[in-house]
């Protein structure tokens, strides 16, 4: 467990590169036949990624969390970008095709996941939030997922985006999760861009070769700086700030949202001549 606290904006915009990258940049999300995990000390969201491979991997409790399972007081988010796999929930299977989703309501005790073929494991990424209450388990397919348009091709920023555990969905007590596709010759996410100041958030990018980046920009909007991102690297996005990217090509992005309240439209726009 990788722990991050949490840092003002004013010491923020004195970060150089390194600092940037060492407080809100997660380099590694999967390693195969492990489990990695981020706590961010940000509405104390965990960001995860498991790749099993010749053995179930298990999810548990850790001092970090102070319990003795690790979903005793918390509930979680997870979206499969890899080869098919399996993830069991207390003795229930659940068969995980690429970009299927699951959610899973706290009190769930035994959590673990396995690969159908090792040479072709899947990638389970997973975000979980402190929750108080328990809701029901759902798996939540492509197709199920709730689908909104957004963006033009003039602006270069058509994409979809898919709503995965979601009020149009399914229950959840704060966590908010789902996948953005953009299409093919659209390269611009959330722009122009707000924040959202009741809520934190986690980007995932992915679907990218190795000579593609993303650039994500993040900071106050009078103070932006960014970062550069490669395939199947997450950055932690704070609620005072922006949270943007624009890719040398297309990509897909995983978006997982923690906070005071679960309302997708609920931000603060800010229009572009006002960035700096």
């Amino acid at each position: 467990m990788d722990t991050r606290y949490a840092s003002h904006y004013d010491d923020v915009k004195k970060y150089d590169t390194k600092e940037l990258r060492d407080h809100f940049f997660i380099e590694k999300v999967f390693e195969p036949g492990q489990i990695t995990m981020v706590y961010s000390h940000y509405d104390r969201i965990i960001v995860a990624g498991v790749v099993p491979t010749t053995k179930p991997l298990i999810l548990e409790g850790s001092k970090e969390l102070g319990c003795d399972y690790f979903l005793e007081r918390r509930e979680l988010g997870i979206i499969n970008i890899g080869g098919i796999g399996t993830i069991t929930l207390d003795g229930e299977k659940y068969e995980m095709q690429a970009k299927d989703g699951l959610y899973v309501g706290m009190g769930v005790k035994t959590v673990s996941f396995e690969s159908k073929d090792i040479n072709k494991p899947a990638k389970f990424y997973l975000n979980s939030a402190t929750a108080h209450k328990t809701y029901p388990t759902v798996r939540i397919d492509l197709e199920k997922a709730n689908k909104v348009k957004a963006g033009s091709d003039e602006e270069c920023n058509k994409r979809t985006i898919n709503q995965y555990v979601h009020p149009a969905v399914c229950e959840s007590c704060q966590l908010v999760m789902g996948m953005t596709v953009l299409d093919q010759g659209s390269i611009w996410n959330t722009m122009p861009c707000h924040t959202h100041d009741r809520r934190m958030e986690v980007y995932l990018y992915f679907d990218m070769d190795e000579e593609n980046v993303v650039f994500h920009f993040m900071g106050r909007p009078d103070e932006t700086r960014h970062i550069v991102v490669k395939n199947e690297q997450a950055v932690i996005s704070p609620s005072w700030s922006i949270h943007s990217g624009v890719g040398t090509k297309n990509y897909t992005f995983i978006w997982g949202m923690v906070g005071e309240n679960k309302t997708f439209t609920d931000m603060d726009d800010i229009k572009s001549k006002d960035l700096k």
